[in-house]
């Protein structure tokens, strides 16, 4: 048995205190909020195979460019003369290459697939309570040009194997007869699942709780100790704790405390909104938005709308223009549903940890032997909550891990 210290306590921190624990280990957890808000509680909800092109895609960074002068636009980076941004910008645009994406394609799927059904493994055997529904995602789009671009990534996941579908108006209204639609047609993804992140967060926390790991909340980590390659102590603003091992699972905070270790790794906060609607909207299927890159998510009381990748450093200021961006297009695809201000003034935002080439980063870095970092899941964190917990247990047993994991390694070179 060791002492495990996690930093960070969102769903990666907490998949990995789940696994950890059961292999009986003494786990506490850290994390610098009251482990009640961020990415890990106003994402959309998705468990998503059906996401197999990294965000390093060919195209992202043009397009980006484009709509940085768009104050409603799905994507916004931000420029500044901040070395980290920059870098991160000149290693991204490298990675967003064909080549870098078929390279990933099934990487992505394996990770997914694992730990989709990890979540269904652990509601079954812990009893929990947590929506899981396997309605699988639409891709709901109103032009042509938007239908070609989403038959092409069905015709990539077909080949890699995952059940998907292209389907007519009348094929659409058939599954979600409910809701009215503006859209010419859509894909399904039939793998997919999703799920309400509250439920799931208050089931795992209280589980751990009485399974003994110590839990360490509104304590923010200020140093790391290190001597011949190891963590020997980190201190807070609180006290000094001390441990076998440890976990770096900060998301957007990671690259702050890597940098006292002397290990780079390239993050950039990319903030995302959410507003819910308690509503009927009659939506009974999860769907993307496609044109607008708004997810929409049928939860357990409410209906969730969800986007926007905002690049622009650590902060949680609300831009109202990127909410009012999300209801007006729920109004665009869905006519008869309307947000209203309200709703949209209860809107929440989290930031998601994304690395240059759209992989997470999992696994231990030459530089500290002692440390596993587990990060940069950019907008699959939720997806690969289980997979990356039980692969961090694994790589701290220094067991075979479940899939291979060099394309994760945290020291890989951009």
């Amino acid at each position: 048995m060791k002492s495990i210290i996690i930093i960070g306590g969102g769903i990666i921190g907490l998949s990995a205190a789940y696994y950890l624990q059961k292999e009986g280990h003494q786990v506490t957890v850290i994390d610098q909020s009251n482990m009640d808000e961020g990415a890990s509680y106003v994402n959309a909800g998705y468990l998503t195979p059906s996401h197999i092109i990294p965000l390093a895609a060919p195209g992202v960074i043009k397009q980006g460019i484009k709509w940085m002068f768009n104050p409603k636009s799905p994507l916004y980076l931000k420029p500044r003369l901040e070395m980290d941004f920059l870098k991160w910008v000149w290693a991204f645009n490298k990675s967003a290459n064909k080549k870098h994406v078929e390279r990933c394609i099934p990487v992505i799927r394996d990770i997914n697939l694992l730990s989709r059904d990890l979540y269904q493994d652990i509601k079954q055997d812990e009893g929990f309570n947590f929506q899981y529904e396997k309605k699988g995602l639409l891709m709901l789009c109103q032009t042509d040009k938007m239908l070609e671009e989403e038959n092409e990534v069905a015709h990539k996941a077909i080949e890699a194997g995952l059940p998907v579908k292209e389907l007519s108006l009348e094929e659409l209204y058939k599954m979600e007869p409910g809701v009215k639609m503006n859209v010419k047609g859509a894909v399904h993804y039939e793998c997919d699942v999703h799920t309400t992140p509250g439920e799931f967060m208050s089931e795992i926390k209280s589980y751990l709780k009485q399974k003994g790991v110590i839990f360490n909340t509104n304590e923010k980590v200020e140093d790391i100790e290190v001597k011949k390659n190891e963590i020997t102590a980190i201190k807070t603003n609180k006290q000094t704790l001390y441990a076998d091992e440890y976990v770096l699972a900060a998301g957007s905070w990671s690259t702050l405390l890597g940098k006292k270790l002397g290990i780079s790794i390239p993050l950039q906060a990319g903030k995302g909104y959410r507003i819910n609607t308690e509503k009927n909207t009659g939506i009974t299927v999860p769907a993307i938005l496609a044109e607008a890159k708004v997810a929409v998510t049928p939860m357990h009381g409410f209906t969730r709308f969800a986007g926007t990748m905002e690049v622009a450093g650590i902060n949680h200021t609300i831009n109202k223009v990127r909410v009012d961006a999300i209801a007006q297009a729920a109004n665009r695809y869905y006519p008869e549903i309307r947000i209203e201000q309200e709703e949209k003034d209860k809107a929440a935002c989290g930031l998601r940890p994304v690395s240059p080439d759209g992989m997470p980063y999992i696994g231990r870095s030459a530089k500290c032997d002692n440390l596993t970092i587990a990060t940069g899941h950019a907008m699959m964190g939720w997806s690969l909550g289980p997979a990356t917990g039980k692969l961090v247990e694994e790589i701290i047993a220094g067991k075979k891990t479940s899939m291979p994991v060099d394309a994760f390694h945290p020291d890989r070179k951009f």
